[in-house]
């Protein structure tokens, strides 16, 4: 899990995220960002939907695994930026580690949020 410097508190900054960010898509979810040089670190929302899937655990579990790959190529980012994740497809609560955390980081590069991602 991220921690509390890296979330987003009530909904103004996600909101105009939305109106004013940019956005690359992926098969299964799309990202959201804008550079934000007012912090110091980055601030990451996961939305998934109740269209994804209805159960509460499915949906936590989606958030969860999201949340811990983009803390993971955090180290990378070459400036603080908002980011929102959107969720269109279930199919991430079942996709294996590798190949989930492969798509994060080709979304991530093709924003060009990074310097060099390893990892």
């Amino acid at each position: 899990m991220i921690g509390r410097n890296n979330r987003f508190h009530g909904r103004g900054g996600i909101q105009r995220l939305q109106r004013n960010g940019k956005s690359v898509r992926s098969g299964a979810f799309a990202l959201r960002y804008e550079s934000n040089p007012r912090r110091k670190a980055y601030r990451l929302a996961v939305v998934v939907s109740r269209k994804v899937s209805k159960r509460a655990v499915v949906r936590n579990r989606i958030r969860r695994r999201l949340y811990e790959n983009v803390r993971i190529l955090s180290s990378n980012f070459t400036a603080p930026y908002d980011l929102v994740l959107v969720v269109y497809d279930e199919q991430i609560a079942a996709m294996p580690p590798e190949a989930l955390k492969a798509d994060v980081k080709k979304l991530v590069q093709k924003a060009k949020l990074t310097s060099a991602v390893s990892g």
